[in-house]
């Protein structure tokens, strides 16, 4: 069963509870009554389900506070997240509900981040896939770029984090490779080659998954970590790296 069976017709929502789960409690209507009989899915499905709706909430959030939603932008949502044909519908429903939801968007990042406190590489995966979204229809405008701050500033994300995301929307060959690895241009060699593993490391994504990340999003943390490795290439050839 993909990640939008699991939410949608299963047990997501009461086992994720707060905000979240309020939403896909809205959203399955009738089924509410199976869902609360169902087994709790283990806690690491519990968390890749939590990413999912995290990312279908928080980019509907955005969308609301950009006042447009493009083609583009639909198109980028589905390409992010490997909709299904057959699963659209259910997907849609999900991001409508978080629209018409009068709640801001706070208590959804702040749930997200609590369930995730340790794991600051999903989280910047998650601000990732919804910058991914935001720059569909050309460059970050100032709303978009104030609600991914805010939403990074919940995370508890540091700055390099936050640069890291919003260099990338350049696409790795426009991005400045010293935002996107995170470090000043004064840093030695030594110091480069392991903050660059490092990142290696923590958004490779297959630790990603392992973390909680839906293999939904690989194709889209495989965009990242090759933006990385690019600013590292680009980096280590002005400085005679070998």
């Amino acid at each position: 069963m993909s990640i939008w069976g699991k939410i949608v017709g299963g047990v997501g929502g009461f086992a994720i509870g707060g905000p979240l789960g309020a939403i896909i409690g809205a959203v399955a209507g009738h089924a509410v009554d199976k869902m609360r009989a169902a087994k709790p899915p283990p806690e690491d499905a519990t968390k890749s389900i939590a990413f999912t709706i995290a990312v279908v909430v928080l980019g509907a959030k955005m969308a609301k506070a950009d006042g447009t939603v493009t083609q583009n932008e639909v198109r980028a949502f589905k390409k992010v997240f490997k909709v299904p044909q057959h699963e659209v519908k259910n997907v849609a429903r999900v991001f409508d509900q978080a629209r018409k939801d009068s709640h801001g968007f706070e208590p959804y990042a702040r749930q997200i981040a609590g369930m995730f406190q340790g794991n600051a590489a999903v989280l910047e995966e998650l601000l990732f896939c919804l910058s991914f979204i935001a720059r569909a229809d050309g460059d970050l405008n100032e709303a978009e770029t104030a609600y991914l701050r805010a939403v990074s500033d919940i995370f508890g994300l540091d700055r390099a984090a936050f640069e890291r995301v919003t260099a990338i929307r350049h696409g790795p060959d426009d991005a400045d490779p010293y935002q996107v690895l995170g470090v000043p241009q004064t840093i030695s060699d030594d110091d480069l080659k392991s903050t660059y593993r490092q990142l290696v490391r923590d958004n490779h994504p297959d630790r990603l998954v392992a973390q909680g990340m839906p293999e939904e999003f690989i194709a889209v943390a495989n965009q990242k970590l090759a933006a990385i490795n690019v600013a590292y290439d680009k980096v280590a050839a002005e400085r005679g790296i070998s």
